[in-house]
């Protein structure tokens, strides 16, 4: 049996709406070309990645939701994700890599590397993976709830964003435990 060396990274930590995504991915035998931490490609390239990805490799998503962000801290809710997107590959890995500098309490061997996104294609691989899905999430939300922007700003707190919160209050897809969230609800 070959040493199975998993990527694992989130999308989605720092938005005011939506889930928090991780991905997790074995590469496959000979790696893909061109793999880079996701923010550092064009969505085309990311999007062409992605299909090659998961096509060759084994790969597994995890999402923690809004609720459960509220519920426990972004942080803990982003360790709930990736512990999902592993166990969703259907197997035990010899060792995980985690984008970062904190790594959720596992019964794996793992190991935190801060820029590992620009480090390891396993977790370059991850990073586009979970990118790309948050995404689609957030630009399906958009036709639900339009005047928000998430089709181009993904949730994140962008002035058009913030304004749109302001006008229109927030959604279910808004997470209260966030601060320009919260502090509309006291108004």
């Amino acid at each position: 049996m070959a040493y199975l060396t998993v990527g694992v990274d989130e999308a989605g930590r720092g938005p005011l709406a939506g889930p928090v995504v991780a991905a997790a991915v074995i590469l496959c035998e000979g790696g893909i070309d061109g793999l880079d931490d996701s923010k550092k490609l064009t969505a085309k390239r990311r999007g062409e990645l992605e299909i090659l990805i998961k096509t060759r490799c084994r790969w597994g998503i995890g999402e923690a939701s809004v609720a459960e962000i509220d519920a426990v801290n972004i942080l803990q809710a982003t360790f709930l994700a990736m512990t999902r997107a592993v166990e969703a590959l259907g197997c035990d890995p010899h060792e995980i890599l985690v984008d970062g500098n904190r790594l959720p309490r596992w019964k794996y061997r793992a190991r935190a590397v801060i820029g590992g996104d620009a480090l390891h294609p396993c977790i370059s691989a991850a990073s586009i993976i979970a990118k790309e899905h948050r995404d689609r999430i957030m630009v399906a939300a958009a036709r639900d709830y339009p005047v928000f922007g998430w089709a181009t700003n993904m949730g994140y707190g962008t002035p058009e964003h913030l304004r749109a919160l302001r006008e229109h209050g927030p959604t279910p897809l808004h997470r209260a435990s966030f601060a320009p969230v919260a502090q509309l609800q006291l108004v």
